[in-house]
């Protein structure tokens, strides 16, 4: 008989030569669970997805009771739904005022398109301007506002008119111009390795985009639902976005992304012409449900109160010759590596030991660390030492 390695291998579509070809069977809280009985502790949620842990008893009631009355219905916007509506309200009450209109959609990649799209029709404007060693997915126009030269060549050309700038770098902000439709920035830079703003970076950011009549675009695709220990991560640099980016962390395990705008930018999709951004599957009763049980999940279990501190407990135990820097901002953080092969190394040494971690797309020689947020201190305890003891085993001579 074929295993089930077999037939991934075979039939489902793959996305480098080694994948983690790991088998899991079930996964509940922090831990995923092999078919032979193996366990690993997620120390990645599913790369910043489970943040209320895998399969959250909340999340899975509000999953079932949905389920009793229904699914799809009709193309996004055209039905009233309450588990939108109830998401749409539950969402803007986090935020301020006046970002009161969410579109909700199936991904991250896809909330940066549609928030792409909704800054150039509204200020007529063509230019997109984002930083190096950016992430903000992989379809045509996510990927063309990426930083990394090395994901895009193969698929040039794409979209005309995006330039770069560097993060945290406030010379280039001058870069930003009348031209310009909209800057495009994660709060927390993920896949760079975790870099926060320095030197009032975001602040004279913002700034700059009002100056000259461009939108801000957040991306909290990763850094949103809590990860950093407010709800929202640009809560903690006293700014405003014009338009803000989730998914991952907010759908509770399910797929789900949203933009989120003032009435009077979204407005613009309404006419010349209608319908001037659609979704057959966007906002998912389904996935709504789910995703407004994990925001009061957050909410009412008070989950954001003890990142800080288990921010801390990491930092504390995570001390070896081999970790040269640990950067963070709440539960999103990088230990750095002298290399690639020294933190691959220990990463699959990790696995084999029972804890999942991984590196950066733009930083390979950092080690992501971001937990689910329920993780407890006696769970980072025990991450903490396979790791120590991981680094040793792969790094003896």
């Amino acid at each position: 008989m074929i295993s089930m390695r077999q037939l991934f291998l075979q039939n489902v579509a793959q996305t480098s030569d080694f994948p983690l070809m790991i088998e899991v069977e079930k996964a509940e809280g922090v831990y995923m669970y092999g078919t032979q009985g193996e366990r690993y502790l997620d120390l990645i949620s599913g790369i910043g997805v489970s943040n209320v842990g895998h399969r959250h008893p909340r999340v899975l009631a509000a999953i079932h009771e949905q389920l009793e009355k229904y699914m799809h219905l009709m193309v996004y916007g055209e039905f009233v739904q309450a588990p939108q509506a109830r998401l749409a309200q539950a969402l803007t009450e986090t935020l301020p005022k006046r970002l009161d209109n969410v579109y909700f959609l199936n991904s991250g990649t896809e909330a940066v398109e549609g928030a792409l799209k909704l800054a150039k029709r509204y200020t007529g404007r063509t230019e997109l301007v984002s930083c190096r060693n950016a992430y903000h997915g992989s379809t045509q126009g996510a990927l063309s506002v990426n930083g990394s030269e090395g994901f895009k060549n193969a698929f040039r050309p794409l979209l005309p008119d995006v330039r770069h700038i560097r993060y945290n770098h406030l010379p280039d902000l001058q870069d930003i111009t009348t031209r310009t439709a909209a800057v495009i920035v994660e709060t927390v830079q993920g896949e760079a390795g975790v870099r926060v703003s320095e030197n009032n970076y975001l602040q004279h950011l913002r700034q700059r985009c009002t100056e000259v009549g461009a939108l801000l675009i957040l991306d909290e695709i990763q850094c949103g639902f809590g990860r950093t220990g407010t709800f929202w991560a640009f809560e903690q640099f006293g700014i405003e976005p014009d338009i803000l980016l989730c998914a991952k962390g907010m759908g509770g395990g399910m797929p789900i992304g949203a933009f989120i705008a003032p009435q009077e930018i979204m407005a613009a999709f309404k006419t010349d012409p209608i319908l001037g951004h659609c979704t057959t599957f966007g906002g998912h009763p389904v996935s709504c449900a789910a995703s407004l049980a994990t925001l009061q999940t957050i909410q009412e279990e008070n989950l954001l109160e003890g990142v800080a501190e288990k921010a801390a407990l990491f930092r504390e135990l995570l001390v070896h010759p081999r970790i040269k820097e640990i950067r963070n901002c709440g539960l999103m953080m990088a230990a750095e590596f002298e290399s690639f092969e020294v933190l691959k190394a220990v990463i699959d040494r990790a696995i084999l030991n029972g804890v999942l971690t991984d590196w950066f797309l733009f930083c390979d020689n950092s080690m992501r660390i971001a937990p689910p947020l329920v993780i407890t201190a006696e769970e980072i305890r025990e991450a903490c030492a396979v790791i120590l003891r991981s680094i040793e085993e792969a790094t003896q001579d």
